[in-house]
């Protein structure tokens, strides 16, 4: 199904919205524009990034790929923080437009039950940020080598979903939580995420860091939205990074 980007442009009037049929990335096409709130969409990204140098499965006409350009009044220590807005933003986006509750992975991932559905990448540009958001919607299969690991929102729905009303309902949100972070600050982020994430506290998990993995059990966040680890090794770690994942 094709792409309604005129009643995106309809819908968000105030905005700078481009769309692209192929892009190699959102995230690089977003990197020239400076207007806050400027959004670039692909109906298909040919090296969609996601963290780590990984790559996001970018079907055409299927997934909701785009980047939006913030500028955010908040101190370099809040800049975490902003993914997990981005993250709460998507989570409420979606069940709004779809009636699905999704579980927040920290730092940047929704799943519904075990498998993703959504990813988030934040990268700072000077006193920019580039939200590159990427949602699996009306996939109706995914690759062997995901199967197992990711889902769409159609897969578990088993109905087409509309790419344009959540996008529109994401960006709204999106404002939302940036506003919330900048006028109260992290803590009713960091509240906020700890309450709808599954992974935050209480649970056992297994965090790939480069040399040798961590397994312990998740803490809470920092007062900067990093992940506290109670590890096995009698340790309290400060997960700046990495993949994490429930310990088998």
């Amino acid at each position: 199904m094709s792409f309604d980007v005129a009643r995106v442009k309809a819908a968000l009037p105030r905005r700078r919205v481009e769309y692209h049929e192929t892009l190699p990335s959102t995230m690089i096409a977003a990197a020239t524009m400076r207007e806050p709130g400027a959004i670039v969409i692909a109906n298909e990204q040919s090296a969609g990034q996601g963290r780590h140098g990984h790559t996001w499965h970018s079907e055409p006409e299927s997934g909701l790929y785009f980047t939006i350009v913030l500028a955010p009044k908040v101190t370099s220590d809040q800049l975490p923080v902003v993914t997990l807005a981005l993250g709460l933003a998507a989570q409420e986006a979606i069940g709004q437009v779809c009636g699905l509750h999704t579980d927040l992975r920290w730092p940047n991932d929704l799943l519904i039950g075990p498998r993703k559905c959504a990813g988030i990448l934040t990268q700072l540009e000077g006193d920019r940020v580039l939200a590159g958001i990427g949602i699996n919607v009306n996939h109706s299969s995914l690759p062997s080598e995901l199967a197992a690991i990711a889902t769409s929102l159609r897969m578990v729905t088993g109905r087409v979903q509309s790419r344009e009303e959540l996008l529109c309902a994401l960006a709204g949100g999106v404002d939302r939580m940036v506003a919330l972070l900048e006028e109260e600050g992290s803590s009713p982020v960091l509240a906020l995420f700890t309450a709808q994430s599954s992974y935050v506290r209480g649970r056992r998990v297994r965090v790939d860091l480069p040399g040798k993995p961590l397994t312990g059990t998740t803490a809470g966040l920092t007062a900067d939205g990093y992940l506290l680890l109670d590890g096995d090794d009698g340790r309290r770690h400060t997960i700046l990074a990495g993949g994490v994942r429930p310990e088998n």
